[in-house]
């Protein structure tokens, strides 16, 4: 008898919604804000911190992330549903169920809180004003044209957070890493926005830059943004007294920047997703890398 015969039906249907949740929450973004969190963390503790407080901080970034993701497919679902790009998601289409999408988010908050709580009490009483600046991103479309930036500021809370998991107080080091992954999180978003600017122009209820500016304005606006992020991050190696490998990936970030800003135009959308989240992705994970590799062997 085979595995597959063997198998309880009710199982195979909770893994493949597992899976559907999965891709519903982009859950492999996860690669952009948490490597920043574990920057941060490293650098906060001199170190390794142990793996007690770094699985920890792990949990705490993978489900404030979910639940804000969970959070945004619920809160954006008519929105999706109008959008030919993502009619296909699944609560758009009924794969998934809007009780099974807030049951995983609600999991992933209690998930979160007790991340936070293992951590210190600090993080623990911070928690509650951070996922709800999470979950603020979702109505932010609809009030302002700069939602990008509350992504931005939404993921940029990251290395914060892991520094005050670590030290339980605040400095300029996380303080300019996190104002560089707000304006690289925001000019990379105002990129990934031009996708949906002639749907965005039908919908009286939502903003954007590229909305407001057009497909040419919201790539120059994105090109300052990540200028403004070089510098932060340039400013945050300084500050943390970094080598001279960090420096060399501080400038791979600017080239993988401009790598982004060649790929598309406004007459060219086609390799969005590759600007999105190849570049943006070895951005994130290679100046982890590159830091972790230089304060280990380095300092």
């Amino acid at each position: 008898m085979t595995l597959k015969q063997t198998m309880d039906p009710d199982d195979a249907v909770r893994g493949d919604r597992i899976v559907l949740f999965l891709e519903s929450i982009k859950f492999s973004h996860s690669v952009f804000a948490l490597p920043f969190a574990v920057i941060a963390m490293v650098l906060a503790a001199h170190g390794w911190p142990g793996s007690w407080k770094t699985f920890w901080i792990v949990v705490a970034c993978v489900g404030a992330r979910t639940a804000a993701m969970a959070f945004n497919r619920v809160a954006d679902a008519d929105f999706d549903a109008r959008n030919p790009r993502t009619a296909g998601r699944a609560l758009v289409t009924g794969a998934l169920s809007v009780q099974f999408m807030m049951g995983a988010l609600i999991v992933a908050s209690l998930t979160f809180f007790l991340a936070a709580a293992m951590l210190n009490e600090t993080c623990l009483y911070l928690a509650p004003p951070v996922l709800a600046i999470l979950f603020a991103y979702s109505y932010a479309k609809r009030v302002t044209d700069w939602s990008h930036l509350v992504l931005g500021f939404a993921l940029g809370l990251a290395p914060i957070g892991a520094w005050l998991a670590v030290r339980e107080s605040i400095s300029l080091v996380p303080l300019l890493l996190s104002i560089a992954v707000i304006c690289w999180v925001a000019g990379f978003d105002m990129i990934y926005s031009c996708q949906d600017v002639e749907v965005d122009k039908t919908e009286k209820e939502l903003h954007s830059i590229p909305k407001k500016l057009g497909v040419a304005g919201a790539l120059a606006m994105a090109r300052r943004v990540h200028v403004a992020s070089l510098i932060f991050f340039a400013l945050f190696w300084l500050a943390a007294d970094l080598g001279i490998l960090s420096g060399l990936g501080v400038i791979a970030i600017g080239a993988l920047m401009e790598h982004q800003h060649r790929l598309v135009n406004p007459r060219d959308l086609s390799r969005v997703d590759a600007a999105f989240f190849t570049a943006n992705g070895i951005i994130s994970v290679g100046f982890m890398l590159v830091v972790i590799f230089d304060i280990s062997f380095f300092r």
